[in-house]
C-alpha cells in the first residue's frame, strides 16, 4: 500500500517559509540544516528546501509529494505495466532510493522505497 511520505516545498526563503510552517503546523521543525528543515506532519513529513539548480543526475529541485513504497522495483514495474513512464529511474540518493514521474497535468511524484 502506498501512503504519503512527505511533501517537499523548494522556496527562495527557507527562513520565512520555515517561520510560517512553524506557525501554522504548531510547532518547531524535527531537523534543521542551512537550506532546509523537516517538520513532522503526522505520520507524514514537511520539507522546506532552498531552491537552487537541480544536479544532472539528480532529480528536479521542484514542489512535490511522495508515496512510500514497500518494494520500489515492483512498484515502478506495476506502473510501466500501466502505461506510465518514469522522469527518473528507481536510484540511491543520500535519503534512499527514489523514482519520480509526473502525474498527467506535470506535477512531480516521488516514489521512496521505505526504509528497512
Amino acid at each position: 500500500m502506498k501512503t504519503v511520505a512527505e511533501i517537499a516545498l523548494f522556496t527562495d526563503d527557507v527562513a520565512a517559509a520555515t517561520s510560517f510552517y512553524a506557525g501554522l503546523l504548531g510547532g518547531t521543525p524535527v531537523a534543521e540544516w542551512p537550506g532546509g528543515a523537516i517538520f513532522a506532519a503526522g505520520a507524514s513529513k514537511l520539507l522546506v528546501h532552498e531552491r537552487a539548480a537541480a544536479a544532472e543526475d539528480g532529480p528536479p529541485n521542484e514542489d512535490h509529494f511522495a508515496f512510500s513504497v514497500a518494494d520500489l522495483d515492483a512498484s515502478c514495474d506495476e506502473l510501466r505495466a500501466h502505461g506510465l513512464s518514469f522522469l527518473v529511474e528507481p536510484s540511491a540518493f543520500p535519503w534512499g532510493r527514489s523514482a519520480y514521474l509526473r502525474d498527467p497535468d506535470g506535477r512531480l511524484v516521488e516514489l521512496s522505497e521505505e526504509s528497512a
